[in-house]
Parts: structure tokens; sequence; C-alpha cells
């Protein structure tokens, strides 16, 4: 059973492994919706995510015996650095099984905890089939990423805090991917204080959520391929779907697309790096109607490997048109290109890629061609330098950009 006895001790165990994720108002966010928008940046987190809640309380219940065996968890990331982390905190053994897709970066934190980790599988359903015999063979304790009560009551504690910090909450938005966490903060949020509105945010091509509450019951869909990785489950828990049922009040979901412009909103306007299953929340603000309430988005994870943040960087500024490629039909004379590239120039254009090709026809007077990539402000400033381009005669055509 979920009570609030339980969350009331597991809200002061966690603060022995936890850094304080005070509430951040955005006033971007605010701006944005017409509402007062906060954050909690569980991303700040030592281990990059929430997850260490869950995995300190889980192993806070277990008798010493059952530590003496060791711990088995699966998990592609978040699930794997709680574990290790907090099964070094108690002193006991932890092996831990990611997909042998899993980013070397996530591999070697976990690792640095003092978790031994096995690779296995190509996806996470693989490396959890995996460590279940694993720990049934060695007799060790299964450590569930998020169908387990414990694990929802230590996941649950980030609602006290907000409830602590911002009494009058109208608003919590929490990521949805197995449910742990969501189970947790809508059960709590209840007992607080009814009149809080929990709203349960997962990715559209991964709405297992979604698909059971349909249901009435938890169902396996048939893929879940999203950017936001974290959230991928492709089935919800069993055992903490009743409470889900019972508490929360609705479940939104987002596109990727979606996901990308929020990343560059953290980026820019709170210098933060959240990772694309944590950022559901801030993308679905503008799907409620916030005039006048107050909103916390829970952040739930800021794991993200260096490259994925490029490629996401990349995408959104394409996406918002702050980078766009032309191509235009040039005579193969000299001069051309320089009036071009002045033409843009004193549109405030700012041209960061030009590829030249002399062989688009057979007739090199007739016409080269030269595609520009360049930086704008947005789409406004993007119709201000085609035009200008127009009026100069270099009738150009809008293709796809790409910057390497």
């Amino acid at each position: 059973m979920l009570t609030l006895e339980k969350f009331e001790r597991a809200s002061e165990l966690v603060k022995e492994v936890t850094s304080p994720t005070k509430l951040v108002y955005s006033e971007y966010l605010s701006e944005q919706t017409g509402g007062r928008v906060y954050l909690k940046p569980e991303n700040m987190q030592h281990t990059g995510a929430y997850k260490i809640r869950g995995a300190y309380y889980k192993i806070s219940t277990l008798t010493p015996e059952e530590r003496e065996k060791g711990l088995v968890a699966a998990s592609a990331g978040n699930h794997a650095q709680g574990v290790a982390f907090a099964a070094q905190k108690f002193g006991c053994k932890a092996t831990i099984v990611m997909p042998t897709v899993t980013p070397l970066i996530k591999v070697n934190r976990t690792k640095s905890y003092g978790a031994e980790v096995v690779l296995h599988g190509d996806v996470y359903d693989d490396a959890c089939a995996y460590a279940l015999d694993l720990a049934e063979k060695e007799g060790c304790t299964f450590v569930h990423p998020f169908d387990d009560l414990d694990i929802a009551t230590g996941q649950g504690t980030i609602a006290m805090e907000i409830v602590q910090e911002l009494p009058t909450v109208d608003y919590i938005l929490v990521p949805i991917g197995g449910g742990g966490l969501v189970t947790g903060v809508a059960t709590l949020a209840k007992m607080l204080n009814p009149k809080i509105q929990v709203i349960g945010v997962e990715p559209a091509a991964a709405a297992s959520m979604t698909a059971a509450l349909e249901n009435g019951g938890p169902v396996t869909l048939d893929s879940a391929n999203t950017i936001a990785d974290g959230t991928a489950v492709k089935r919800v828990g069993d055992k903490i779907f009743p409470y889900v049922q019972e508490n929360l009040d609705a479940v939104l979901t987002v596109e990727d697309d979606e996901l990308i412009g929020a990343f560059l909103d953290m980026v820019e306007n709170h210098k933060m790096i959240v990772e694309n299953s944590g950022l559901l929340t801030v993308a679905a603000l503008r799907q409620l109607d916030l005039k006048g309430k107050k909103a916390v988005s829970i952040l739930s994870g800021g794991n993200m490997d260096v490259i994925t943040m490029s490629s996401i960087v990349q995408h959104g500024l394409i996406q918002r048109d702050r980078i766009f490629s032309v191509s235009v039909l040039l005579p193969d004379k000299p001069g051309e290109l320089v009036r071009v590239a002045q033409t843009i120039a004193d549109a405030q254009g700012n041209v960061i890629k030009l590829d030249h090709n002399q062989f688009v026809s057979t007739n090199r007077n007739a016409a080269v061609e030269l595609r520009i990539t360049m930086e704008a402000f947005g789409t406004e400033h993007k119709h201000e330098i085609m035009k200008a381009l127009e009026d100069q005669n270099f009738r150009p055509r809008e293709v796809g950009a790409k910057l390497y």
C-alpha cells in the first residue's frame, strides 16, 4: 500500500542522497502560457535524474539478508545509475544489465558507482528478461525500475517537496514511462491536496499509459520508437496502474518534434541540459489553459550524450528557421558569387556554408548551382532574406538544410 506515513519516511530518508532541487520560476514559459510556470530540476541530481529517490528508498526497505545477496537491475541509463549509487551507499553489490546499444558514457558512469555492468540485448526488454533470469539464478534481489510500490514511494517524494515549497500549486506535470514516477507523485499530491491537478505526459509514439487507461489495464504496444528514450516503454506496470487510475487527472501526449523545440528553450532561457524524456512536461504546457494558474513541470533527468545534444540543437535551429538553405542558379562568370553574398549580408543573413556545383547543367555558361546555408533570426527574417534574393532576380529555392 502507498501510505502517507511511508511517503513521509521516504521524504526524510532520500535527503541523505539527493541534492535540493528548488523550484525555478520560468519567466519565459510563464509569458508563453499566461500562467506562472515553475520547473522542478531533477536533472540536477548527482546521478542526473530523479531515479536515485526510488532506488535508495527501495534498498532501505530490504532486510540485511536481502542486501547481502546482492542486487540486480535492468536499465538503459537513469535507473542503472540510481541503483548503482544507492547500492554503493548501502555497501551492497549491484549488477546492472544494460542493452548493448547503451551509450558508453552511461555505462562508464554506472561502473563508476561500483556496479558490475553486463551488456545484453538490443533493447530494454531484452536486458530486463536477462536480468530477471540472472537474479533468480544467483538468488539476488531484483530492483524493478517502475513496477514496484516502494520505488513509487521514493519517486513520490518529489510531490512532497513541491507542495512544501509551493502550497498553492494548481498543476503538476509528470513524465510517464513505465509509471513509477507518476504513481508516486499523483498519489501523494492527492493525499496532500485533492485539488491539485496531476497531469501525466508521454511521447505520442510510446503512449503506453494512454493505451492502458483506455483499455482498463496495461497493454503491450507494438513499438515505442521515440527520441524520449527514457520513457520509451511498451507496457506500464501492473502493480502501480490502479493508483494511476485513481489519482491521475489526465494524460497528454507530445510529438518528438515538440521536444526538439523544448530543448532549445531550456538551453537558451534557463541554461540547462534536460534529456528528451524530461522535456515532455515542458512541451505539454501549451496544451493546458494555465491563465491565472500555477504549474510545476518536473524535469525528470538530464543524462544526454554530446552527440545527441548536437543533433537536437541542429534540428531545432532548422525547425525554427534559424538555419535554412537555398539553391540559386547563376551564370558561371566572375562576380556572381560576390553579388549573392552581398545581397544576403545586406539583409543581415549570415552565411555558414556554401556548395558550388558547376555540373548541374551541361552548359556551364547557362547555369551553375550555388547552395547556401545561412543563419537567420527566425521565420520572418528568413522570408526577408528570400525576398531580397528574389528582388535581385536570383530566384532562390529553399532546400533541406544540413550543417555537415
